[in-house]
């Protein structure tokens, strides 16, 4: 048979010789959503048309056709995932709300895709991780620092309100009748704000014989003090500090004062220096030099108080004489035992005649003294310093055992005959 003759046969229905490779039917790869797919797919789909139109009806066409029909199923399953993951979402960012398409799976994505970072002070509603489907609303509110001092009482607070107002419901201040250093409408920026807040009060005051109370957002008790009406002159005060934060509930006295000052002179007490003398004996004590008094000017404070008198209270002194130290000469010297010829004579009899016992007994004449009423040449003559008086006891009989032994019991003409007992 001629090539002619099967060609001819062929073309009635025989076998057809496969195609050659320029033939062969194209396969397209898959399209990636966000990667150009939709022109690809329509651009595929016009060859897929064009193809066939020309397409044979016999088996071998059906074979050709197969594959291509595959690949369009294949791009329009793609193209349809595609259009699931993208959601339509209503994103709100501090009050501001707006839709947009997202591919993103959860709220965190969303938030990267957008650019918004958070932190330990905002608030993310639905929670950072929520899976997102189409319609959800995401509310994102951003924390502002708020330094608060309230009622004279300063802390640190956040807020994810806008203005003041919201601020102050959020941290549930009661603003009514309050005074507030920034306009309640004011807006609080990312930066935040200085606030001061001082809330109405009730304060009572003694004043006068009267009590008053009042409602008050006054800063100190002193404005407040004039808010009620009552007047402080001169010394005047209230039983707390003026300057001090009232208190909701507080009760305060207002304390009127009148005062002077008074100077007053008084006595610097002098000291006393003691020196000890071998040459004395011991218990003899002789005054070198008398001491005196200083003298002291001070000026004290009187106060009286709604009408009663305070104790005077001193602010200033100076000293207008200095007081002089009394010098003390102290024997040391020890009293000998005895004296030959008058030991065994009673001498605490004579001293009872003489002074009544008294080592420090002076006449009312000021001449003599002791227990027994040296007169001062005497005392001395016998070795003594200063006065009879301010000797000691057994110094004192010493001399006059001494004087006795001189002059017998002459010295003592009225009370003499007491030794001999």
């Amino acid at each position: 048979m001629s090539n002619s003759q099967g060609s001819h046969r062929a073309a009635r229905g025989g076998r057809r010789p496969e195609p050659s490779l320029h033939e062969q039917p194209t396969l397209v790869a898959p399209l990636v959503p966000g990667q150009g797919g939709a022109p690809a797919t329509r651009a595929e789909a016009r060859r897929a048309a064009r193809r066939r139109k020309a397409a044979p009806t016999t088996g071998e066409g059906l074979r050709r056709i197969v594959p291509q029909a595959l690949v369009v199923a294949f791009l329009a399953g793609g193209t349809s995932a595609f259009v699931a993951s993208d959601k339509a979402v209503r994103l709100s960012v501090d009050g501001v709300p707006r839709t947009l398409h997202t591919f993103a799976d959860d709220v965190d994505e969303l938030l990267a895709d957008e650019g918004l970072t958070v932190g330990a002070h905002d608030i993310v509603a639905p929670a950072p991780g929520e899976e997102l489907a189409s319609g959800d609303e995401v509310v994102v509110r951003y924390g502002r620092p708020v330094s608060l001092t309230l009622d004279g009482q300063r802390r640190q607070v956040w807020t994810t309100a806008r203005t003041v107002d919201g601020a102050l419901r959020q941290l549930g201040v009661r603003a009514e009748g309050a005074y507030l250093s920034v306009s309640r409408s004011a807006a609080i920026s990312r930066q935040g704000l200085a606030l001061d807040v001082r809330t109405e009060r009730t304060v009572t005051f003694l004043a006068d014989g009267r009590e008053r109370t009042l409602r008050t957002n006054a800063a100190t008790v002193r404005e407040a003090v004039e808010q009620a009406g009552i007047t402080l002159s001169g010394q005047d005060t209230t039983s707390v500090p003026p300057g001090s934060f009232p208190r909701d509930g507080q009760t305060i006295t207002v304390m009127r004062i009148t005062g002077a000052k008074e100077v007053r002179e008084e006595a610097v007490p002098y000291a006393v220096e003691r020196t000890r003398d071998p040459g004395l004996f011991a218990g003899t004590e002789v005054v070198e030099r008398q001491g005196e008094h200083g003298v002291r000017r001070v000026t004290y404070v009187l106060r009286t108080v709604n009408g009663v008198r305070q104790r005077p209270r001193r602010i200033g002194e100076e000293i207008v004489r200095e007081p002089v130290s009394r010098k003390v000469r102290v024997g040391t010297r020890p009293l000998p035992s005895s004296v030959d010829g008058a030991d065994g004579l009673d001498w605490g009899a004579l001293a009872a005649c003489e002074s009544g016992g008294r080592p420090n007994a002076v006449d009312p004449s000021g001449t003599y003294g002791g227990l027994y009423q040296f007169d001062p040449g005497t005392w001395r003559s016998l070795g003594g310093s200063g006065v009879a008086q301010n000797a000691s006891a057994s110094e004192q009989t010493y001399r006059a055992k001494k004087l006795y032994v001189q002059r017998g019991a002459s010295p003592w003409p009225h009370c003499g005959r007491r030794l001999y007992r």
